[in-house]
């Protein structure tokens, strides 16, 4: 990892990208871990995370991640997905935060250093460029160990370092049970892979 002690760093979690790919290779993440290790790195300007809700639903299952994170030094951007059924009779729900991700780390492009995100999501390619012509550098946290791999091989060659999610594990991964419920989304923020560039997501029921 490559990393400068007076960068200013800011960090852009695709929630449910991290969280598919985490599980791919067998490990949930603990957040506070994460946060506490990148801080570590440079000047922590802020973490932003990512992630949908099923409107109109009076319980979450990610609700209680949702609070912690938003308690717990993170930027909550949450977005409603509406539930609906397909051709096949089958539950779904659409939404997508990409383009909150996306303005979000434009306007921030000027305030810091480097940019950490956390996605393979290859539609991300474009901001990246975008982003670095402003000199901000830009690192993607992602897996090519998972089967199949999680990354756009496009969104990995345009960034400026990439961070294999595997090697973080050490670091980052939950040691023990307690709070899990709490610092584990639920499947709804899991995208299906024939759908993915659509913010289709799999329903938790």
């Amino acid at each position: 990892m490559i990393f400068y002690k007076e960068e200013r760093l800011a960090l852009f979690i695709d929630g449910a990208n991290l969280y598919a790919a985490a599980r791919s290779l067998g490990f949930d993440v603990d957040y506070k871990r994460l946060l506490d290790l990148f801080s570590k790195k440079g000047r922590m300007i802020r973490a932003f995370y990512y992630t949908t809700l099923i409107e109109d639903q009076e319980y979450s299952p990610i609700r209680p991640l949702i609070d912690w994170l938003d308690y717990n030094g993170y930027t909550m951007v949450t977005k409603p997905i509406k539930e609906f059924t397909d051709a096949q009779g089958r539950r779904k729900a659409k939404g997508s935060v990409d383009i909150d991700l996306v303005i979000d780390a434009m306007e921030m492009a000027d305030k810091v250093d480097h940019i950490l995100l956390f996605s393979g999501d290859g539609d991300f390619r474009r901001l990246v460029d975008a982003v670095q012509r402003k000199g901000v550098r830009v690192t993607v946290v992602s897996t090519i160990k998972a089967q199949p791999p999680m990354v756009a091989d496009e969104l990995r060659r345009q960034a400026d370092n990439f961070i294999e999610l595997m090697d973080l594990a050490p670091h980052i991964q939950r040691n023990n049970t307690q709070q899990r419920d709490m610092q584990r989304p639920a499947p709804e923020g899991y995208p299906e892979g024939e759908d993915e560039d659509e913010g289709y997501y799999r329903n938790s029921a």
